[in-house]
């Protein structure tokens, strides 16, 4: 069995690193993933995104995080935003918990989201916000993480058939 090793990724101006980034984030999107793109993803919009990225990951506004295998080949990724506010040092928004559809319903998921969690609490962060389409596999795997479910936010997201679905809020205090 394949070996899987969370890091802290603290720069993308590794091409290998970016690619593999990039090509994570291709397959969720163009498996489905409601992430803020639409299928198919296209190289524009994907360098784009994790040339922002990478801008808040320098500037310390970010937390990346990396699942990959002993050959470096990425499989799952999420994020930390820290909250910049006055009023909110101690919180931080999980974001685009990514996890490679030939790694699925394999654990990586709760792993990627419980070193998040733990990333969080060395920073300080004791309250964390996350949100995720109605519906979806992600849902479980935050309410068995111990995660708290607020509410439903109806139209939220504008899918690519059209209509308009909601998000589930949910919010973990560490």
């Amino acid at each position: 069995m394949t070996t899987l090793t969370i890091t802290e990724i603290r720069s993308l101006d590794d091409p290998r690193v970016l690619a593999g980034l990039k090509g994570l984030l291709e397959d969720g999107v163009n498996g489905g993933a409601s992430v803020g793109f639409h299928p198919p993803l296209d190289a524009q919009s994907n360098t784009a995104y994790w040339a922002g990225v990478a801008e808040q990951v320098k500037g310390g506004a970010t937390v990346l995080l990396a699942a990959s295998t002993d050959d470096g080949e990425f499989m799952g990724t999420v994020q930390l935003a820290l909250c910049p506010k006055q009023n909110g040092p101690h919180r931080a928004e999980v974001q685009k918990l990514l996890v490679h559809s030939a790694y699925r319903r394999r654990g990586l998921g709760h792993r990627l989201l419980t070193t998040a969690e733990e990333h969080a609490r060395a920073l300080g962060r004791t309250l964390l916000v996350l949100d995720t389409l109605e519906g979806r596999e992600a849902v479980p795997l935050y309410q068995a993480a111990g995660w708290t479910e607020v509410g439903r936010i109806p139209g939220y997201t504008v899918e690519v058939d059209g209509g308009r679905h909601a998000t589930v809020v949910f919010y973990k205090q560490l």
